[in-house]
Protein backbone atom coordinates (compact mmCIF):
# COMPACT_ATOMS: atom_id res chain seq x y z
CA UNK A 1 0.00 0.00 0.00
CA UNK A 2 1.52 3.35 -1.08
CA UNK A 3 1.64 5.93 2.12
CA UNK A 4 0.33 9.31 1.33
CA UNK A 5 3.07 10.95 2.27
CA UNK A 6 5.08 9.66 -1.01
CA UNK A 7 2.06 10.52 -3.14
CA UNK A 8 2.31 14.32 -1.93
CA UNK A 9 6.24 14.05 -2.01
CA UNK A 10 6.03 13.09 -5.61
CA UNK A 11 3.23 15.48 -6.56
CA UNK A 12 5.26 18.74 -5.05
CA UNK A 13 8.31 17.52 -6.76
CA UNK A 14 6.64 17.47 -10.18
CA UNK A 15 4.64 20.42 -9.44
CA UNK A 16 7.81 22.78 -8.73
CA UNK A 17 10.24 21.21 -11.55
CA UNK A 18 7.24 20.77 -14.21
CA UNK A 19 7.86 22.18 -17.74
CA UNK A 20 5.60 24.80 -17.05
CA UNK A 21 8.01 25.94 -14.49
CA UNK A 22 10.84 26.07 -16.05
CA UNK A 23 8.94 27.57 -18.80
CA UNK A 24 7.65 30.32 -16.58
CA UNK A 25 11.37 30.82 -14.55
CA UNK A 26 12.79 31.51 -18.44
CA UNK A 27 10.64 34.46 -19.35
CA UNK A 28 10.89 35.69 -16.08
CA UNK A 29 14.71 35.38 -16.48
CA UNK A 30 14.27 36.75 -20.07
CA UNK A 31 12.18 39.81 -18.52
CA UNK A 32 14.43 40.48 -15.45
CA UNK A 33 17.31 41.20 -17.90
CA UNK A 34 15.51 43.47 -20.51
CA UNK A 35 13.77 45.69 -17.57
CA UNK A 36 17.10 45.71 -16.30
CA UNK A 37 18.51 47.66 -18.92
CA UNK A 38 14.96 49.46 -19.58
CA UNK A 39 15.67 50.67 -16.04
CA UNK A 40 19.22 51.84 -16.56
CA UNK A 41 18.16 53.78 -19.48
CA UNK A 42 15.24 55.56 -17.42
CA UNK A 43 18.13 56.29 -14.96
CA UNK A 44 17.02 53.93 -11.65
CA UNK A 45 19.20 51.40 -10.30
CA UNK A 46 18.74 48.05 -12.71
CA UNK A 47 19.04 45.85 -9.59
CA UNK A 48 15.32 46.97 -8.59
CA UNK A 49 14.33 44.60 -11.96
CA UNK A 50 15.16 41.66 -9.98
CA UNK A 51 11.88 42.43 -7.14
CA UNK A 52 8.92 41.19 -8.35
CA UNK A 53 6.27 43.89 -6.95
CA UNK A 54 9.02 46.54 -6.82
CA UNK A 55 9.75 46.64 -10.46
CA UNK A 56 5.80 47.34 -11.04
CA UNK A 57 6.15 50.43 -9.21
CA UNK A 58 9.64 51.30 -11.01
CA UNK A 59 7.40 50.93 -14.46
CA UNK A 60 4.91 53.35 -12.89
CA UNK A 61 7.90 55.78 -12.16
CA UNK A 62 8.98 55.48 -15.66
CA UNK A 63 5.63 56.22 -17.18
CA UNK A 64 5.42 59.29 -15.54
CA UNK A 65 3.02 58.90 -12.48
CA UNK A 66 3.35 58.82 -8.78
CA UNK A 67 4.89 55.04 -7.61
CA UNK A 68 1.79 54.91 -5.23
CA UNK A 69 -0.46 54.17 -8.36
CA UNK A 70 1.11 51.01 -8.61
CA UNK A 71 -0.93 50.10 -5.81
CA UNK A 72 -3.39 50.06 -8.78
CA UNK A 73 -1.72 46.39 -9.92
CA UNK A 74 -3.22 45.07 -6.98
CA UNK A 75 -7.13 45.89 -7.72
CA UNK A 76 -8.80 43.18 -10.12
CA UNK A 77 -9.77 44.41 -13.45
CA UNK A 78 -8.40 47.72 -12.84
CA UNK A 79 -5.34 46.15 -12.80
CA UNK A 80 -5.62 45.24 -16.75
CA UNK A 81 -6.50 48.52 -18.09
CA UNK A 82 -3.71 50.28 -15.56
CA UNK A 83 -0.86 48.32 -17.37
CA UNK A 84 -2.03 48.48 -20.73
CA UNK A 85 -2.10 52.55 -19.69
CA UNK A 86 1.61 52.04 -17.94
CA UNK A 87 2.70 49.95 -21.04
CA UNK A 88 1.39 52.92 -23.52
CA UNK A 89 2.99 55.64 -21.32
CA UNK A 90 6.57 54.12 -20.74
CA UNK A 91 6.75 53.83 -24.58
CA UNK A 92 5.48 57.02 -24.90
CA UNK A 93 8.90 58.02 -22.74
CA UNK A 94 11.07 55.82 -25.25
CA UNK A 95 9.17 57.89 -28.53
CA UNK A 96 7.04 54.61 -29.27
CA UNK A 97 3.37 54.70 -30.32
CA UNK A 98 0.64 53.78 -28.86
CA UNK A 99 0.00 50.40 -31.21
CA UNK A 100 3.55 49.10 -30.92
CA UNK A 101 3.49 49.74 -27.04
CA UNK A 102 0.33 48.28 -26.88
CA UNK A 103 1.85 45.05 -28.28
CA UNK A 104 5.33 44.61 -27.62
CA UNK A 105 4.76 46.03 -24.21
CA UNK A 106 1.74 44.73 -22.56
CA UNK A 107 1.15 41.76 -25.13
CA UNK A 108 4.61 40.57 -25.78
CA UNK A 109 6.47 42.13 -23.07
CA UNK A 110 9.38 40.26 -22.80
CA UNK A 111 10.37 41.37 -26.59
CA UNK A 112 9.29 44.64 -26.16
CA UNK A 113 11.37 45.68 -23.57
CA UNK A 114 14.20 43.93 -24.54
CA UNK A 115 13.85 46.14 -27.87
CA UNK A 116 14.00 49.26 -25.74
CA UNK A 117 16.64 48.45 -23.52
CA UNK A 118 19.11 47.15 -26.10
CA UNK A 119 17.93 49.22 -29.06
CA UNK A 120 18.48 52.91 -29.96
CA UNK A 121 15.58 54.34 -28.07
CA UNK A 122 16.34 56.79 -25.45
CA UNK A 123 14.02 58.01 -22.69
CA UNK A 124 12.82 61.09 -22.15
CA UNK A 125 9.87 61.57 -19.22
CA UNK A 126 6.55 61.77 -20.41
CA UNK A 127 5.00 65.27 -19.67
Amino acid sequence: MISANVVTDTADLTTLWGPYSIVGLIFYVITVVALWKVFSKAGYPGILAIIPIVNFFILVKIAGYSAWLGLLYFIPIVNIVWSIIVAIRVGKGFGKGGAWSFFLLWLFAFIGFFILGFGRATYTKPA
